[in-house]
């Protein structure tokens, strides 16, 4: 395999958001994640959990240097000790809504909270209402902390453009049943609840932008969500409750045409693919039954990462591989449209090998080129 070239094609079929007319061949989406060094160097280690610096900076180097052996080209980044620079902990959505965020050994983090009633519920929005949110999310001398960390490293507090969404946030803080039997119960309640994310999210945001220097009219554009538990709503559900929240979000961050609007939800939501055509994203990222062609009706202009199961890329079944990719590469050329760029449908796990990644760029030079 020549993999200059195939790096270099890719280059190329990456451009214009994966729709350039001369793409040679199907994008290669997936770049692997830092879980995967685990089992990729035979390493103990918590793929979800916090890594020293010093000692991810050594799997990532090794990772990268296998890589480069096995795919030709080094995929994780490789940040010295010395210039991982943090600012002050600024607290986050979920705690906004009364949720705690908890690490839980060998799942990562979760948010939950005791809020389980609609009486809590609306007492807990009727606190959020009064909330001073930026004395809230900004810690004590953060002024101070945040100019120190400026002048020292040039650097910025990070924005905020990649958030939980809105659904899955509420079924966090309010529990899966609940917000579902909220719509039936007190529809104004349920209303009530989505309103309020979409203030609070627009307002923390507004706050974020202005700690790292940008005023409304020069702050830059784009917006993603991370909204697994949309599955779980109807489509007349979401409509009322998750769809405002982003087309609101859009509407302020994203309104120009190319600017990014990105819904990843790794779940059976195929359902509420009508709904979210209506905010034309620019990207997305769904689960592994929801695929291109589906995706593609309704939404011809967006770039999809997917649709390859994480399970089989992290099972690295090599068979199930190349049925998976060969189909997705079939179907993007079958709708007579570029824009695949091809992925996991979800989260790349460990256990992920670096010659499935391997696997994925044969299928995709024996049944992706243009």
């Amino acid at each position: 395999m020549n993999f200059d070239q195939f790096w270099k094609d890719d280059e190329l079929s990456h451009r214009d958001n994966c729709f350039y007319e001369d793409a040679p061949q199907v994008a290669l989406g997936l770049r692997m994640s830092n879980e995967c060094v685990y089992a990729e160097l035979s390493e103990e280690g918590n793929p979800w959990g916090k890594e020293d610096p010093v000692r991810r900076f050594d799997l990532n180097r090794r990772y990268n240097d296998k890589a480069e052996k096995i795919v030709g080209k080094r995929l994780l980044p490789e940040i010295p000790p010395d210039e991982i620079i943090l600012f002050p902990y600024v607290k986050r959505i979920g705690e906004v809504f009364g949720g705690v965020y908890d690490w839980a050994e060998n799942a990562g983090e979760w948010l939950h909270s005791p809020i389980n009633t609609p009486s809590a519920l609306e007492t807990m929005l009727d606190q959020v209402d009064i909330l001073d949110l930026e004395s809230f999310m900004l810690p004590e001398n953060w002024e101070w902390k945040k100019k120190r960390i400026l002048d020292e490293t040039g650097r910025k507090p990070e924005l905020l453009r990649q958030i939980r969404g809105p659904v899955t946030l509420a079924t966090s803080i309010y529990g899966v049943e609940n917000l579902i039997f909220l719509y039936y119960d007190e529809e104004d309640l349920f209303r009530r609840f989505s309103t309020t994310i979409l203030r609070v999210v627009l307002e923390m945001n507004r706050i974020i932008d202005r700690e790292a220097g940008y005023s409304p009219e020069n702050r830059p554009s784009g917006f993603s969500f991370c909204d697994d538990d949309c599955n779980l709503l109807t489509p007349q559900m979401y409509e009322v409750f998750g769809y405002p929240v982003l087309k609101g979000i859009f509407d302020y961050y994203s309104p120009e045409p190319g600017d990014k609007r990105y819904q990843h939800s790794d779940s059976a939501m195929a359902h509420l693919l009508p709904q979210l055509s209506k905010l034309n994203l620019t990207g997305c990222n769904f689960g592994p039954t929801v695929l291109v062609d589906d995706i593609r009706r309704h939404m011809p202009e967006t770039r999809i990462d997917g649709c390859m199961a994480p399970f089989t890329f992290m099972n690295n079944d090599k068979e199930k591989i190349v049925e998976e990719v060969k189909r997705d590469c079939e179907m993007i050329k079958a709708a007579g449209t570029k824009g695949l760029n091809e992925s996991t449908a979800g989260s790349i796990n460990n256990g992920s090998s670096l010659e499935s990644l391997k696997t994925v760029m044969e299928t995709i030079l024996e049944f992706g080129r243009y």
